[in-house]
């Protein structure tokens, strides 16, 4: 005779209103019924009744959920009582920078079947004019987060501010440049030399000669990449680049 498994069951409160619905309270809901739960789930329709309820359970915050008759807390709590991972907003965070790379990498193999360059040395000079690019879309996203943490570490930006304005804009017009091709790669070299052998210098002298712990300003100032070998690669990459375009015109 089979005996059934006992029914899970656990109780969810979270604000759904007219006017918002509560992220972690969705993401709570569908981690409880993942794990086999049935769920009550308790809908706060009302500021008013959002702070009732946290009143009434001594608590400053939804979602809630509650197994067995005991409040296990919010989503992280949730999180973690099901042994899963939690992020920890201190910690350093390499996933944007692997995800610009490896978008742009795909970015530069559909251009180059589309042009019948794959393989070849404009398939590599597309992989880096789009990583700039890109790279700098994130810097621009907030320029003064941007600004306040490349002041951190740039050399030419701690003696000239305005310079940790410019330098977005000055790399995406060379990334722009560079898939432009043609005449405008000289245009763009002189500009990504500039720029890329300034922050390389500047990532040398804070991180391996003054042995400063600092973050990375290369995907925007709300970074926790650390400053090193990230940033120093995009700099080589621009120096790289432009000394390849200045040959390439020469040699051709």
């Amino acid at each position: 005779m089979l005996v059934q498994a006992p029914i899970k069951r656990a109780k969810l409160y979270r604000m759904v209103m007219k006017d918002h619905v509560c992220p972690f309270g969705v993401k709570s809901l569908d981690l409880i019924k993942r794990k086999g739960y049935q769920v009550d789930d308790h809908w706060l329709e009302t500021r008013e009744e959002t702070e009732r309820f946290q009143r009434e359970h001594a608590l400053d915050t939804t979602p809630q959920t509650f197994i067995d008759g005991r409040r296990i807390g919010g989503n992280d709590d949730l999180r973690r009582s099901f042994g899963e991972p939690v992020k920890d907003p201190d910690a350093t965070s390499y996933p944007p920078v692997i995800a610009v790379f490896a978008m742009t990498a795909m970015m530069a193999v559909a251009a180059s079947i589309s042009a019948g360059t794959f393989l070849t040395f404009r398939f590599v000079e597309w992989i880096v004019a789009f990583s700039m690019c890109v790279l700098e879309i994130l810097k621009l996203r907030d320029l003064e987060s941007f600004s306040n943490m490349f002041l951190g570490y740039d050399v030419l930006a701690r003696r000239w501010v305005r310079y940790a304005y410019f330098y977005p804009f000055g790399e995406a017009f060379a990334g722009l440049l560079m898939i432009a091709g043609g005449g405008f790669g000289l245009v763009a070299a002189p500009i990504a030399l500039f720029i890329g052998a300034v922050g390389a210098w500047s990532v040398v002298q804070a991180v391996y000669i003054d042995k400063r712990e600092l973050k990375c300003a290369c995907v925007g100032g709300d970074s926790n990449v650390p400053l090193g070998f990230i940033s120093l690669t995009e700099n080589l990459m621009m120096v790289a680049m432009a000394v390849w375009m200045i040959l390439k015109e020469a040699l051709a």
